[in-house]
């Protein structure tokens, strides 16, 4: 299977049920703020119809967009037996990805607010079945969570493999919405004279915790120490 297909230039937002209609100056249009949400993101949240109910979970991805699909895959993977998986095999899925980038505190209660860069993607998923792009989706995922980990672990085993199913989504319909602002408040709440302002936020890695089994002396891998210090 050839998984090089040429990046997308479709505008983001590109359907009816992903267009943006509030505050609409905030929806981005390049496909490239859709890749930042998603590689700014840990893990995404898989909307589903189970038995008759919605439910929205946390779920581990990864994505490629020069994937297989219009416009990009992105890849959601769990157990065979994972109920969201089994289910979402046969309907439109939502998976939203939503990065805080600061708390607006504002004069009144009524404007405060967040920064955020928040992602949706909409469509009709398809089991991953070719090794070729299961292998390729499940090493975008480990690195997803950890840049350069893949490489250092043992290949899969067969039981591994049965027991993990992996779903590829189109990335097609995508929309991004991004509040990067200051406090917005009323004049008369201005001219009050009270504090007011943004609490930057990010997220951090602390420093590794060794598993006791490690030999003695062992060090952490140079990928591990990368990772913690672009994190810090």
């Amino acid at each position: 299977m050839d998984l090089t297909v040429a990046q997308s230039t479709t505008p983001l937002s590109p359907t009816d049920r992903t267009q943006i209609r509030r505050v609409r100056e905030r929806a981005a249009t390049d496909r490239e703020a859709l890749y930042d949400v998603l590689t700014a993101g840990l893990i995404c949240h898989l909307g589903v119809v189970i038995d008759g109910a919605p439910r929205v979970l946390p779920t581990a991805f990864a994505f490629d967009p020069d994937g297989p699909d219009r416009d990009g895959t992105l890849y959601l993977h769990g157990s065979v037996a994972a109920a969201s998986l089994v289910a979402g095999r046969q309907q439109t899925l939502c998976v939203t990805v939503t990065v805080v980038d600061g708390l607006v505190l504002a004069r009144s209660a009524f404007h405060h607010s967040m920064n955020y860069r928040s992602a949706v993607v909409i469509g009709d998923p398809r089991p991953v079945t070719s090794p070729e792009e299961r292998d390729h989706a499940l090493t975008l995922i480990v690195d997803r969570l950890l840049p350069g980990r893949a490489a250092t672990l043992r290949d899969h085993t067969r039981k591994e493999l049965a027991a993990t199913t992996v779903l590829g989504l189109p990335l097609h319909e995508a929309s991004v919405k991004i509040r990067a602002e200051g406090v917005g408040d009323e004049p008369s709440d201005i001219e009050a004279g009270s504090w007011a302002g943004v609490v930057p936020v990010r997220t951090v890695f602390e420093p590794p915790e060794t598993d006791p089994d490690t030999p003695p002396g062992t060090p952490t891998p140079p990928h591990v120490d990368a990772a913690v210090r672009g994190r810090r």
